[in-house]
Formats: structure tokens, C-alpha cells, sequence
């Protein structure tokens, strides 16, 4: 009995021996090593593109769009800097730029002409703009003031000190009632009494200008580059345009007056983004920032150099 006894412990604990041996096949059938392995054996290369692959889309150069900027002729010069200074670092953005009279291009704008953004010389335009719905919300903004100035080509001998002896020239060039620095002309002589009072300055013809000073020479011009054109070229002995477009042309006009604010008011530029029906997600983006861009520092830096006034 106590042989029998002795064998059943020594066949236990033999048992317990064997059991304890296999511990480890146990656990590697229960885990494999092809299952524990690092994570790039695990998953070849050819099934899992590396970080820099999936992010390449990311990486891709922004889409290329082009926008229609309908600017006051007399942005025209200060624009293309302030193109130069705005691709350096939006080289995808193609600015085009279409510059006339703030009158002509509201009504390009009214009759469909495809617009992203419009940069007035005057509010009485983008008002109208805003009337007619066609501004996005949110994005008018005034971004400069600006000065009417009398001028006359240097080599030019001239009677003319300023508005109030336009009468003593032989020929006029003046921008139409239409044309934002034509109706500041005109207000100014409304101001000056030599013009009747009128609830819109604008609305007095040139004829009716010319019979207000004596019955002079007025050559009518379209916008306010067709002004400086004039009498830089001498067609003109004198003439009514902006402090700001006399910049480069130093050397070639003399200024008889810069015309005082009381007399015209405040000449303020008003920029916004138009509702272009036609503009893709992209464009209409891209619009939006570049009116964000020309109120900010660098570009009122650009402004204030070629005379404008951003203290607005």
C-alpha cells in the first residue's frame, strides 16, 4: 500500500514536470511569432505607402485661378505694384485688370460683365452697387482718400493760379460728370459759387460748366488718365485730376492748387468682392482674400508711396 502510494506521487509529480515544460509551446501556438513581429514586417512596404506619399495631395500646389479687378483709372499705375507685391506670395493668383471710370465700370458690372472685385474712386458707384445687391456681404471696405488737384504742363505759360481763375485758361481738360473727379471738379464749383447749387454736382453738363466760366474751351474726357494725358501732351493748357496721378510725372506738370477738402469733400476709394455667378469655389476664395490683402499694412505701404492717403 505504501509502495503504491509512492508511485501515485513520483507519476504526479512527473505529471507537474511535463506540464510546467510545455508552458512556452503553449503560449507560442496561442501567439505567433509572424503575429508579434514589428509593424514594417508586419505590413509590407507595398501595402502601406510611406507618410510622405499620403500626404501628397496636401502638398500640391494650389489651384491656379484668375480674377477680373475693376479698378478706377486712376488706380491703374499703383495696381501693378501692388500686383508684383501680392503674386510673391499668391503666385497661383492671375490679377487682370480692367481700369476705366468708376461710372463705366458699375455699368459693365450692372449689364453682366464678369467682375470678382471693384475698386472705386467715389461711394455714390459703390453704392449703387450695393443697391443693386451684387456685393458680397461684408466686404466693402474704404481703403483711400485722394486729392483734386489743378495742373499744367511745366513749359505751359498759364493765367490759372486754381479753380477760381479756370476762367482766364484757353482750354480746359475735364473729366465728365460721370467720372468721380469730374464731380468733385464740379462740386468744388458748386462750393466756390461758380457753379449754381444742385442736389447731384454730376448732373451739370460740360457745355453748362463752360457757360459757368465765360463760355471756355472744354475738351471732355472719359476718365481721369485721359485728363493728365491732355495737358502732359499739351492738347490742354490746364487741367483737373488726382494728387495721386501725378506720381512719375514730377518732371512734366506743375501743380497750381490742390483743392481743399471743404470744397470737394472727402475723395474716398471703396474696394469690395462682386457676386460673380460664374466665379468657381476657388476664385470666389481667392477674390475674397485679395480684398483682405489690400487693406492690410503692406499694401497701405504701396498706397501711401505713390501719394495716396490711407488715413481713412
Amino acid at each position: 500500500m505504501k509502495t503504491k502510494t509512492i508511485r501515485i506521487i513520483l507519476a504526479a509529480a512527473l505529471s507537474a514536470a511535463l506540464l510546467a515544460g510545455c508552458g512556452g509551446s503553449a503560449a507560442s501556438s496561442a501567439a505567433p511569432a509572424s503575429s508579434a513581429a514589428p509593424a514594417s514586417e508586419a505590413a509590407p512596404a507595398s501595402s502601406a505607402a510611406p507618410a510622405a506619399d499620403s500626404a501628397a495631395p496636401e502638398a500640391t500646389q494650389a489651384e491656379e485661378v484668375e480674377l477680373q479687378v475693376f479698378i478706377a483709372a486712376s488706380l491703374n499705375t499703383v495696381m501693378q505694384e501692388i500686383a508684383k507685391a501680392y503674386n510673391a506670395d499668391h503666385p497661383e493668383v492671375k490679377l487682370t485688370f480692367n481700369a476705366d471710370s468708376s461710372g463705366k465700370l458699375l455699368t459693365q458690372i450692372e449689364e453682366g460683365y464678369a467682375c470678382d472685385v471693384f475698386f472705386s474712386a467715389a461711394q455714390k458707384q459703390m453704392n449703387k452697387l450695393e443697391e443693386d445687391g451684387l456685393i458680397v456681404d461684408g466686404t466693402r471696405a474704404n481703403v483711400l482718400n485722394n486729392q483734386v488737384v489743378v495742373i499744367k504742363r511745366k513749359d505751359t505759360k498759364s493765367s490759372v493760379t486754381g479753380l477760381e481763375t479756370l476762367k482766364d485758361a484757353e482750354s480746359i481738360a475735364l473729366a465728365d460728370g460721370s467720372v468721380p473727379v469730374g464731380r468733385y471738379t464740379r462740386q468744388a464749383l458748386m462750393a466756390l459759387g461758380i457753379l449754381p447749387e444742385a442736389e447731384d454736382a454730376s448732373a451739370y453738363t460740360t457745355e453748362e460748366v463752360s457757360e459757368a466760366l465765360g463760355g471756355v474751351e472744354i475738351s471732355e474726357q472719359g476718365n481721369v488718365s485721359q485728363v493728365l494725358t491732355a495737358v502732359v501732351e499739351g492738347s490742354c493748357e490746364v487741367g483737373t485730376t488726382y494728387y495721386s496721378d501725378t506720381y512719375g510725372y514730377e518732371d512734366q506738370v506743375d501743380i497750381l492748387e490742390t483743392v481743399s477738402y471743404d470744397l470737394t469733400g472727402n475723395v474716398i476709394y471703396p474696394v469690395c468682392q462682386v457676386k460673380n455667378d460664374e466665379a468657381t469655389e476657388a476664385q470666389a476664395a481667392a477674390a475674397a482674400e485679395f480684398v483682405s490683402y489690400l487693406t492690410s499694412d503692406a499694401a497701405k505701404a504701396i498706397f501711401d508711396s505713390y501719394y495716396f492717403d490711407t488715413n481713412v
